[in-house]
């Protein structure tokens, strides 16, 4: 396993982040847990989850299938950089959801509980809260950590501006500020490039995309739906529209002898900026393809023919729109 700095931190992280989303909602319990030590045995130190995470079986129910995997003892907790979001309703009653100082120290107690566990190590806002002013959020923030419940902080699905933004307030408090950013980011996606991902670099953050394999449309698609494997109505409307492309993309996996996944996620690990792709694998077998993925070597021929399947915005802004 290959391990990085997490932003401009002393904190080392896998390449590779283990999202844990379909855990309770479409791997049972028992199968997440050996996903889990599956995944710590191969070195992946980098776990990523959410509150609202368990969705129709219950909020609040992924966290509670990570805490009892880390009851199991054998150091299962103090070997993994734990990542948690907050921001997402948890409840119908109005406080509950958003980044008030409220629901920052309510969620984040609810969070400890449901993990068994004393500290967060990345506490991520799940996504921007245009209502609540930055100094009430910092504020919150900066009593978890003195508390000892949070080691760093994290954003997901921010504007560039908005990454700049916080990072001034942090500054003008004192505190570290944003380590991280989660942004949607893959071949087929790749607008945070114009703005997002410059912005992280110059400030300091390190990126972690979600959906690194567009929801399986950049895992071998075409060859599963040849083999008659379901796919989602999601997976299949994104097909459709980027029919020719996974066309040509698995074209070129099949010369180069690799699964596409395993190029997608690849292509992701050598952008500059890039902390760890998040994968998502609903059992052991999808784990073990996504971890082949740090053996594959991309050269810059191959990187010339993905950007010309999957063009990017052009560069970063403003000159990929202006001179």
């Amino acid at each position: 396993m290959e391990y990085t700095q997490l932003g401009r931190t002393g904190l080392k992280v896998s390449r590779l982040c283990l999202g844990t989303m379909n855990f309770g909602s479409q791997t049972l319990e028992p199968d997440a847990h050996l996903v889990m030590d599956r995944a710590l045995d191969a070195g992946i130190n980098f776990f990523d989850t959410a509150n609202v995470y368990g969705w129709d079986v219950g909020k609040g129910t992924t966290e509670q299938i990570i805490g009892r995997w880390f009851a199991k003892g054998d150091s299962r907790r103090d070997k993994v950089v734990l990542a948690t979001k907050v921001y997402g309703s948890m409840t119908e009653w109005p406080n509950d959801t958003y980044l008030s100082a409220r629901n920052i120290q309510r969620a984040c107690d609810a969070s400890l509980q449901r993990l068994q566990t004393d500290w967060i190590d990345l506490y991520q806002m799940h996504h921007v809260d245009r209502r609540t002013p930055w100094e009430e959020i910092w504020e919150a923030f900066s009593v978890l950590r003195q508390q000892g419940k949070v080691m760093y902080f994290g954003s997901s699905n921010f504007a560039g501006w908005h990454l700049a933004q916080a990072q001034a307030s942090a500054a003008s408090v004192g505190m570290l500020g944003l380590v991280s950013e989660q942004s949607l980011y893959n071949l087929a996606v790749r607008t945070i490039e114009l703005e997002v991902l410059p912005a992280a670099q110059q400030l300091g953050i390190g990126v972690i995309p979600w959906s690194p394999l567009y929801g399986g449309v950049l895992g071998g698609i075409l060859q599963k739906a040849n083999e008659g494997r379901a796919v989602g109505d999601r997976t299949q409307e994104r097909l459709a529209k980027h029919r020719d492309q996974v066309v040509r993309y698995e074209h070129l996996c099949a010369e180069l002898g690799e699964h596409p996944s395993d190029v997608a996620l690849a292509w992701l690990l050598a952008q500059p900026g890039v902390t760890a792709p998040i994968i998502g694998p609903r059992t052991m077998a999808q784990l073990d393809g996504n971890l082949n993925a740090l053996d594959v070597a991309l050269d810059e021929p191959t990187m010339t023919q993905l950007n010309d399947i999957w063009p990017g915005p052009g560069g970063a802004a403003p000159e990929a729109y202006a001179w």
